[in-house]
C-alpha cells in the first residue's frame, strides 16, 4: 500500500461534497512508518542565490486551495485564502498594489490585459479590474472551484469540483454552456486546470478520462480514457488527473494517479504511448523532456517522444515533493521542510540544495526567464537565481 493511501486512511481526511468524497492531497503523503528519507551530502556544482523575499498574506489556510503565483508584465500576482491579492514587482519584490477583497479565494489568479479571475470555495467566479481591484462581475457556479480558469476564444472556461465545466461570456459572465460529467464516489482533493488550444479546451477528469471540448459551445470533440479505475475498494480505484497537463505541437501529455503517464494526439485523442508512472502532481516540459514526481516521491525524467526513462531518482523518498520544474539545465523540486533540490538534468545528480524557509511550499516553483519564484503555505514569496 502506498504512502499516500496509508496517510489517507490514518487521518480520515474525507470530505463530503456534491454527492462525492474527496481525500486530502499533496500535503498528506508522509509515510508514518518510515518517515522522510534523510538528506544526503554531496558536492554542489551550482549555487542558488536568494534575490528577495516578501509576505503576500495568509497563504493557503487548511483547505488546500489552488492559489498559485502568476507572472504577467513584470508583475507577480499572489492571492490568499482570505481574499487578499498582492501584486509585487518581479525584480525587487516590492509591493505595487494590494487589494483586500474579503472573498474566500480557492483558485487563481488567471490574468488577461485588464482583469484578474479567481474561483472561490463558495463556487463563485470573481472577476476584478487589475488596477483598481474593483469587481467587474461575478458568476455563481455549481460548487467549489479548485482549478485555474482558462480563457479561450473569448470564453472563460471554469471547472468545478463536482465535475461540471462552465463556459462563460468573457465580458458579462453570462453562461454560454455547461458540460456535466459525473465524478467517482471517492477522489483526491483537487482538479486539473483546463488547458486551451486552437478553439478547444482539454479537461482531465477524476476517473482517468480526458475530454476535448469546443470552447464556443462545450460540445465534445473526443474523449479518451488514459487510466482505468481498478480494484475492490474506492481507494483502490482512484485514478485522478489532478496536476497540469502540457501541449507540444500536436500532442498532449499528462499523468494520472495510480495509473499512467501518457501522450495523446490533439486531433483525436489517440494514445501514442503510455508509461507506468503514478502521480497526481502533473508533468513539466522542456523541449523533448518530461518531468514528474510519483506517489512515492521518486523523480522521473522521461523522453516525451517515446516515453522512455532518461533517469529516475529515489533519494528523496517520502519527502512530499512538489512537481519538478525545469530551470535551465536543472530540474527543481521543493520538499515538505522547505528544502529546494536542484538536479542536473544531464545525469540526475544533485547539483545544489537551498531552503526557502521552514514552511512547506504552496505549489511547484514558478520559472520566469532566469528567475525562480516559490510561494510557501503561509504566504511567503521568495525569488531565486542560480550562480553556476
Amino acid at each position: 500500500m502506498s504512502a499516500a493511501i496509508r496517510i489517507f486512511i490514518a487521518l480520515g481526511l474525507a470530505l463530503t461534497l456534491a454527492g462525492c468524497q474527496t481525500v486530502g492531497g499533496w500535503f498528506g503523503r508522509e509515510d508514518v512508518e518510515d518517515g522522510p528519507a534523510p538528506l544526503l551530502d554531496f558536492e554542489p556544482t551550482a549555487q542558488p542565490e536568494r534575490l528577495w523575499s516578501t509576505n503576500t498574506g495568509r497563504g493557503l489556510g487548511n483547505s488546500k486551495p489552488r492559489l498559485t503565483p502568476v507572472y504577467d508584465r513584470q508583475e507577480i500576482w499572489v492571492a490568499d485564502y482570505r481574499g487578499r491579492v498582492s501584486v509585487v514587482d518581479a525584480d525587487s519584490g516590492r509591493e505595487l498594489r494590494r487589494h483586500d477583497t474579503g472573498f474566500p479565494f480557492s483558485a487563481g489568479p488567471t490574468l488577461d490585459s485588464e482583469h484578474a479571475y479567481f474561483g472561490t470555495f463558495d463556487g463563485e467566479l470573481i472577476v476584478m479590474h487589475r488596477q483598481s481591484g474593483e469587481v467587474a462581475w461575478r458568476a455563481q457556479l455549481s460548487s467549489e472551484i479548485l482549478a485555474l480558469p482558462v480563457i479561450q476564444d473569448g470564453v472563460i472556461v471554469v471547472r468545478c469540483i463536482d465535475g461540471r465545466v462552465f463556459g462563460l461570456d468573457r465580458q458579462t459572465g453570462s453562461r454560454i454552456w455547461v458540460h456535466d460529467r459525473s465524478v467517482p464516489l471517492l477522489t483526491l482533493r483537487g482538479t486539473s486546470d483546463p488547458l486551451g488550444r486552437a478553439g478547444q479546451v482539454f479537461i482531465g477528469y477524476d476517473d482517468g478520462m480526458v475530454s476535448a471540448l469546443r470552447a464556443n459551445d462545450g460540445s465534445i470533440v473526443w474523449e479518451q480514457r488514459v487510466s482505468v479505475p481498478e480494484g475492490r475498494t474506492e481507494l483502490d480505484r482512484l485514478a485522478d488527473i489532478d496536476g497540469p497537463m502540457v501541449i507540444v505541437g500536436s500532442e498532449l501529455y499528462l499523468v494520472t494517479y495510480k495509473g499512467q503517464m501518457a501522450s495523446l494526439t490533439l486531433d483525436g485523442g489517440r494514445v501514442l504511448w503510455v508509461k507506468d508512472v503514478s502521480s497526481h502532481q502533473g508533468v513539466s516540459l522542456q523541449r523533448t523532456l518530461l518531468a514528474a514526481v510519483d506517489q512515492d516521491d521518486a523523480v522521473w525524467l522521461v523522453d516525451r517522444r517515446n516515453g522512455s526513462t532518461v533517469w529516475r531518482d529515489e533519494r528523496l523518498a517520502r519527502r512530499q515533493l512538489t512537481r519538478p520544474v525545469f530551470f535551465g539545465q536543472h530540474l527543481v523540486t521543493v520538499d515538505q521542510d522547505g528544502y529546494m533540490h536542484w538536479f542536473d538534468t544531464a545525469n540526475g545528480e544533485f547539483a545544489a540544495r537551498s531552503r526557502i524557509g521552514r514552511n512547506s511550499p504552496a505549489d511547484a516553483p514558478l520559472v520566469v526567464g532566469n528567475t525562480l519564484y516559490v510561494l510557501d503555505v503561509d504566504g511567503g514569496l521568495t525569488a531565486w537565481r542560480l550562480d553556476s
